[in-house]
């Protein structure tokens, strides 16, 4: 790169090449990818580049600003999204690089929610990979505008053309170059703006007058390309075109933004991050083609956390995205969630491990919010009318039991695991205070590393976990009703009747009540109602139960000698009657897979298949290859990715992502120890929850 140009570069003052926002000019986004795609590679570039650092950063020598706890920097993989920003073209952009393992889909998730626009990152080497699938299903159903950047173009054996084919294949078909790729393989050497082509193509129609066949390929005829993708998906373009009418290079460009924006056209950029080539171009379609965040700071407060971290010096930090309002330091915030208000402490801008006092948080903005002691992840603050929907991806698949070294560490671990449950709210930490057991939902191994390491970096806790086990649930057989009458020891009273039937699958709970408040008050109902999950934790096999309709068709309470909390103690008797007149059935989680191998190894592969109950299409031959895809039990395959690379000698690959849970086979039980004392046993569980409750 000349020297100049790479001076003026680094304090982002580069010629505008599009639309520019002035100084109060903000981006909200979101790096996403596979695992090994490079985003952490393109952060760094993104910051050295724009002057954020002053030295690049690197992933395989552990100085990523972005990967800065200690398992980051061992295992050359984000475990955490991370925030940062910088400034581009007169434009604030706070970028979040997210995680690309699986096992930290939940990290994804939340970053997800609070972002305008994202850059979803395709290795060309690899191409276009499960959870990239997973995330563009999850950008899409939140409808966020999306740039596509096809990294690590440099790699031997990398085509635009079919790379761009399975984009549109896994992807979508409204993915369309901007650029032109220029070289192959080690001679990659950037690719060109199709804008530049944009002057000399917009005034060819489309009546036959386009470029001869042995420019076909060239850059005017991409950018012809690029000009009839515009039209075909903008109607008054494409009448325009069609009759040969002369459409001004801004109107073209005008309209790649709005399709942009609108999430009905996703650029495709072109580079090799590891080099620094495309990072520039990158950056500029990050100004020119992803909205501004929008809100307005003089309306009423509305803003969420979507994510928790501890400070040493600062304590509890809350990352907030406002959508309207303003936060200063000092300022007493409502906590919609929770219906409590606490006082900010101090709002900090944060770097990977480094932070800055900001004091004031704005609309449209993100920043750590400190001194919120109570709050959690996923907290509205303010008003809930501006907040976006979430979109699920992480779904933890196994539980496993930590053991610690000593006695003396037991009450130490339990805050830990707790405090980390805080910052991951899925790994829901399950405390059986009797038994003296943890247990901890996490969705792999790699997961189960990170959280050794950080319980020993962090707290200095020398903690092992037991062997993961298949997290199964549970599902009424069939209709039925479930009763309590709840009227001793005195004094207590309330009667409960619920009707309890099958849902449809992946229905979850589906609650309501037919009871006149003159038998049952409205505040004795709520209280049912807010039971309700939590009696449905464990069902008759001790697994949460789901897919199923309740509804409360009986209740009454007695003026004198109903307590408040007499519904608390019977909701949980009553449900768990219910279950047994109806039954329950176990699910277990079902993956989807693609498997490619070497063509000698198919049949091998598909009897393993079979044989751990799996259901696959017909294999489709690419070449000396076979791929597979289908559906397999987790429990009969959590460990076959291994297995099938000893069986190929690594040349074979398998790829999963989370499909929904299905019926166990007939006869197959799967039983899970129960937390506290079994509501059926109703003499020992009314004197244990009135114990706990007068404790």
């Amino acid at each position: 790169m000349d020297q100049t140009l790479q001076g003026s570069v680094r304090n982002g003052s580069r010629p505008d090449s599009g639309a520019s926002g002035s100084g109060s000019a903000r981006r909200n986004v979101g790096i996403f990818a596979h695992v090994d795609a490079g985003k952490t590679t393109t952060t760094e570039h993104i910051l050295f580049e724009s002057g954020r650092t002053r030295s690049l950063g690197s992933v395989d020598s552990g100085t990523a600003v972005t990967d800065w706890l200690d398992i980051e920097k061992e295992r050359g993989i984000s475990v955490r999204a991370a925030t940062t920003s910088f400034v581009w073209k007169d434009v604030h952009i706070n970028l979040v690089d997210t995680p690309g393992h699986v096992d930290f889909l939940s990290e994804v998730e939340r970053s997800l929610r609070v972002m305008d626009g994202a850059v979803l990152i395709v290795s060309a080497a690899e191409g276009v990979q499960a959870q990239t699938e997973l995330i563009w299903g999850a950008l899409r159903k939140l409808n966020i505008p999306t740039l596509i950047y096809v990294n690590k173009m440099d790699r031997t054996g990398v085509n635009e053309q079919s790379l761009l084919a399975d984009i549109r294949k896994y992807l979508s078909p409204d993915a369309v170059p901007f650029q032109l790729p220029m070289g192959r393989e080690q001679s990659f050497a950037g690719a060109e703006d199709l804008w530049a082509a944009v002057t000399g193509a917009a005034s060819i129609s489309a009546a036959g007058q386009g470029p001869d066949a042995g420019a076909a390929e060239g850059l005017e005829a991409a950018g012809v390309e690029l000009l009839e993708s515009l039209a075909e998906r903008e109607e008054t373009l494409l009448q325009r075109y069609l009759s040969g009418e002369t459409v001004e290079d801004a109107e073209w460009k005008q309209a790649a933004v709005d399709l942009t924006r609108a999430g009905r056209l996703f650029p495709v950029l072109y580079g090799a991050s590891g080099k620094g080539i495309g990072v520039e171009a990158l950056m500029d379609a990050i100004v020119d083609y992803l909205p501004e965040p929008g809100g307005d700071k003089g309306n009423e407060l509305s803003g969420i956390v979507f994510k928790i971290e501890r400070d040493k010096t600062m304590g509890r930090m809350a990352y907030v995205r406002l959508y309207s309002g303003v936060i200063r330091n000092r300022d007493l915030v409502r906590n919609h969630t929770q219906q409590l208000e606490e006082k900010v402490t101090q709002i900090r801008k944060v770097d990977g491990n480094k932070s800055e006092d900001l004091g004031v948080l704005e609309a449209g903005d993100i920043a750590a919010v400190c001194g919120m002691a109570s709050v959690r992840i996923g907290d509205v603050l303010g008003s809930p009318a501006n907040i976006p929907e979430e979109a699920r991806l992480a779904v933890p698949l196994l539980t496993v039991q930590a053991h610690w070294a000593s006695e003396a560490d037991y009450p130490r671990t339990v805050q830990a695991l707790q405090e980390l449950s805080d910052e991951d709210p899925l790994l829901d930490v399950q405390w059986m205070q009797d038994e003296r057991e943890l247990h901890v939902k996490v969705m792999g191994q790699i997961q189960l590393e990170m959280l050794t390491s950080v319980l020993q970096s962090r707290y200095g806790l020398q903690v092992e976990f037991g062997k993961p086990s298949v997290i199964y649930k549970e599902t009424p057989i069939q209709a039925g009703e479930g009763y309590i009458a709840y009227l001793m020891p005195k004094p207590c009273w309330a009667i409960l009747r619920f009707a309890i039937e099958p849902g449809p699958p992946g229905s979850g709970l589906q609650y309501d009540a037919k009871v006149r408040a003159e038998d049952l008050l409205v505040q004795y109902q709520n209280e049912v109602r807010r039971r309700v999950p939590v009696a449905l934790s464990q069902g008759l096999y001790g697994w949460e139960v789901v897919d199923l309709k309740v509804t409360l068709i009986e209740g009454q309470h007695h003026v004198w000698h109903t307590h408040p909390l007499d519904f608390a103690v019977a909701t949980p008797m009553g449900i768990m009657d219910g279950l047994v007149n109806t039954g329950t059935k176990l699910l277990e989680p079902i993956l989807n897979f693609r498997i490619n191998v070497p063509e000698e190894n198919a049949g091998k592969v598909m009897n393993d298949l079979i044989q751990m109950r799996g259901m696959f299409e017909a294999p489709i031959l690419q070449g000396e290859r076979i791929t597979l895809t289908g559906k397999v039990p987790l429990a009969e395959s959590m460990d076959y990715g291994a297995q099938l690379g000893s069986l190929t000698k690594g040349r074979g690959a398998m790829v999963t992502f989370f499909a929904g849970y299905e019926p166990c086979p007939e006869g197959f039980i799967a039983e899970r120890p129960r937390r506290g004392v079994n509501p059926l046993d109703q003499s020992k569980y009314i004197l244990s929850v009135r114990k706990a409750m007068q404790g």
